[in-house]
């Protein structure tokens, strides 16, 4: 029964983390549907050379930006465990995860001003694509939560 108590209480300590992720998801599903409808008449259509070299520097942006993130993320849980101050553990576990899901969509913001700078609608699916599976890996977990919730508690008591 304690542990169904602990579940509740952690899926409420979570729903705004959750919340943040769905809604930038979402947003970030809007606007890509939106260059697939209505993006025709909204592309600049720049010349081949130069859309490549964005191509390739925004891909070079994005193979960079995973794992970055997953270090900052990790760096974040770290200092949300052991920083000093009156924050409650949701709280700060809230902002590593919003610094993680702007990250991830900046990704999916890549591949919308390449097509809006002319380049194909593929190449709007894989930044796209790759966001969502940012969103998958960096997603709010529990057991992260509860490493910080610990911690603190831990330091409370001490």
């Amino acid at each position: 029964m304690d542990s169904q108590f602990d579940n509740a209480r952690i899926n409420a300590d979570l729903m705004i983390p959750r919340a943040v992720m769905i809604v930038m998801a979402a947003s970030l599903a809007v606007v890509a549907a939106l260059c697939i409808r209505e993006g025709e008449q909204w592309q600049q259509h720049w010349p081949q050379d130069r859309l490549i070299t964005y191509r390739t520097v925004f891909y070079a942006i994005a193979i960079i930006t995973f794992p970055l993130t997953n270090l900052i993320r990790y760096i974040q849980v770290r200092l949300c465990q052991t920083m000093p101050g009156g924050r409650p553990a949701k709280r700060r576990y809230l902002t590593a995860v919003i610094v993680s899901m702007v990250s991830v969509e900046a990704i999916g913001i890549l591949g919308i001003v390449l097509f809006l700078l002319g380049d194909g609608v593929n190449t709007l699916y894989i930044f796209t694509g790759l966001a969502a599976l940012g969103f998958v890996l960096y997603r709010p977990r529990p057991s992260e939560y509860l490493s910080i919730a610990a911690a603190l508690a831990h330091r409370d008591a001490a």
